[in-house]
Order: C-alpha cells, then structure tokens, then sequence
C-alpha cells in the first residue's frame, strides 16, 4: 500500500508505504537523529519481520519519517512514530498516523493506544487535536539521562 502527498510549494512528492528490511539504515538514520535512547536496528528488523503495521515517509528517495503500530485482542498499540527534523510541522506525522488508524479501523479494532514523553508537546498537540486523550501515566517507562522517565498514555476509540 502506497499514498503520494505532493507538498502545496514543492515538486517534490513525499511517498508513504510499507517499511521493508532494506529500509532499515534509512529508519535507524531517523531514529539516530531524533532520539538520545533510539531503537537499535534488531528491534525495527524484528518489527518487520514478525509482522507489524510498519511504515515508512520517503522524500527524493530516502527515509524521511516512520510509523510503526501493533494490533491484537482487538486494540492497536503505536509503538513508534518519528519524522525528520527538516520536514515535521508540516502535517506528515498526522498523515502517516491517520494511515495507521486507517489499517487498524479497517482491521476491526476499537481501540488504539500509545505513550508520550510529558516534555514532547508537539506530538502530544498532534495526539489531542486527532482525538486522543490522556488516560493515564507509566512509571518509569521511558530511559533518560537521570534515570527514567514516566510516559503518558493516550486512547483513542475507533
């Protein structure tokens, strides 16, 4: 499954489709750039490999953003979503989630779950303004520099 978004001020097409395993230097590039604890490159493998929701944002042929979502019991869990620095805020992050949420409503499930740094506030505006709402807190969940650091977790009905 494919979708091309032509960007409003630019030629240039952004493709959205399903991650491969060739894909992962391109993803752990992203990932790399954007997080101080990333994902390592088995973990993203394994995603694929076992058959999550995983997709992939490419620009002028290379990586430019991820998605990457479970399903199960009927409820889906967004394990990951990134976009490159260069390109976020202009709607590609809501894009490939709306994709997700497609595949999971299309799938039958009901509810869709993720979790959020508390200090990440412009995807916890893009995570509200799409519906989702904060239902609680994980203790300890996420790695940081002075220890751990609690997540917020969103729901979202479909």
């Amino acid at each position: 499954m494919s979708a091309e978004l032509e960007e409003p001020a630019s030629p240039t097409k952004i493709l959205f489709r399903n991650m491969t395993l060739a894909d992962t230097p391109g993803v752990m590039a992203v990932e790399r750039a954007s997080y101080d604890f990333p994902w390592t490159e088995g973990i993203f493998r394994d995603c694929v490999r076992v058959g999550y929701v995983c997709r992939v944002v490419e620009l002028a042929g290379q990586i430019a953003g991820y998605g990457i979502m479970t399903m199960g019991a009927g409820e889906a869990h967004l394990l990951n979503l990134c976009i490159r620095s260069d390109i976020r805020r202009r709607g590609v992050g809501r894009r490939i989630l709306e994709q997700l949420l497609d595949h999971a409503r299309k799938h039958g499930i009901t509810d869709m779950f993720l979790e959020v740094r508390p200090f990440n506030p412009a995807a916890i505006r893009v995570y509200e303004a799409m519906g989702f709402e904060r239902i609680g807190v994980r203790k300890a969940y996420y790695q940081a520099f002075a220890g751990r650091e609690d997540a917020l977790v969103y729901r979202l009905p479909l």
